[in-house]
């Protein structure tokens, strides 16, 4: 079984994501319109009456009072946004964090807000072949994919320069650190190529620890490239291809000595053959031979006694 990760010690996050006030925009949109043809009436109303015998007076208080209105309308259009889908709107009011806008379409928000924009959809992010040195002190070279996803829109604008750079260097510190805390390949201990499931779920802790202050959340992670460097890769596959050799051949040893006792038992019991302590001695060494040989034995028919 794999280690338990070791715990990554990350400042602790001074803001969480909260709504913003906000509300449809396409009433809004409606308003601002409204307003702007209020002051052409306004302004048409005035220079009328104006012509009419009420002197410069009323065309300017007509004039005052359309550009009064068409501010009154730019202002109310200048809080419309529009939200995609898998995408949210940080505000910020005179430096401070106002809220995040998570609805999608057209938003109406404080106009004296400045938004940011926030990608919330799942991404990919993909280590390069990373060359480091396992657990042996074996140069390895390894590589991992990442799936991830903003959760906390406010932690990832507000506590960290750029969150997508922040979760590539993160998740190459995790690769290397796991790679170093792990051989390569081992029989009797947690390996790299032999527990890749335990191990990338041991990098999907760490990694989860690393980016939380960024307001990420790891989906999951996979080690795509796991290889021995070219430098020593000869020798370590010469190495693995011996070890299986031997492994093979302790296997065959043992089904033939099974095989051997259970051919000694069997005549012993049905009084084939009585055979002496040499006579076992030399079948044994026989069917060791026939039965462990790497080539198929060649018969040789024996013609004279069981002694010649």
């Amino acid at each position: 079984m794999a280690e338990p990760a070791a715990k990554v010690e990350m400042p602790r996050p001074k803001i969480e994501e909260r709504p913003a006030t906000d509300r449809g925009g396409w009433a809004m949109l409606g308003l601002a319109l409204a307003l702007i043809l209020l002051a052409a009436a306004v302004v048409l109303a005035g220079v009328l009456v104006g012509v009419a015998g009420g002197g410069g007076v009323a065309i300017a208080a007509g004039a005052v009072a359309g550009a009064l209105l068409v501010l009154a309308g730019l202002v109310v259009a200048a809080g419309l946004t529009a939200v995609a889908p898998g995408e949210a709107r940080v505000l910020q009011l005179l430096g401070r964090y106002y809220g995040t806008v998570r609805t999608d379409g057209l938003r109406w928000v404080n106009p004296l807000t400045e938004r940011q924009r926030v990608s919330t959809r799942i991404r990919n992010h993909e280590t390069g072949h990373a060359k480091v040195n396992d657990l042996d002190g074996n140069p390895i070279e390894i590589s991992a994919v990442v799936v991830w996803q903003v959760a906390d829109t406010a932690r990832a604008v507000f506590e960290v320069d750029d969150f997508v750079e922040f979760v590539a260097f993160q998740t190459e510190a995790a690769v290397r650190h796991i790679a170093g805390s792990f051989p390569y390949d081992a029989h009797d201990r947690t390996s790299l190529r032999e527990n890749a499931d335990e191990i990338t779920a041991q990098m999907s802790e760490e990694l989860a620890q690393r980016v939380a202050s960024a307001g990420v959340d790891i989906i999951e992670s996979r080690i795509t490239r796991l290889a021995y460097a070219p430098e020593i890769a000869h020798a370590m596959l010469r190495r693995q291809q011996a070890g299986a050799v031997v492994a093979a051949r302790t296997r065959i040893v043992e089904g033939a000595v099974g095989m051997v006792q259970l051919a000694l038992d069997r005549l012993a019991e049905e009084h084939v053959v009585d055979l002496d302590e040499e006579r076992k001695a030399t079948m044994v060494s026989n069917l060791l031979v026939v039965l462990c040989a790497d080539r198929d034995a060649q018969p040789v028919v024996n013609t004279g006694s069981l002694y010649q």
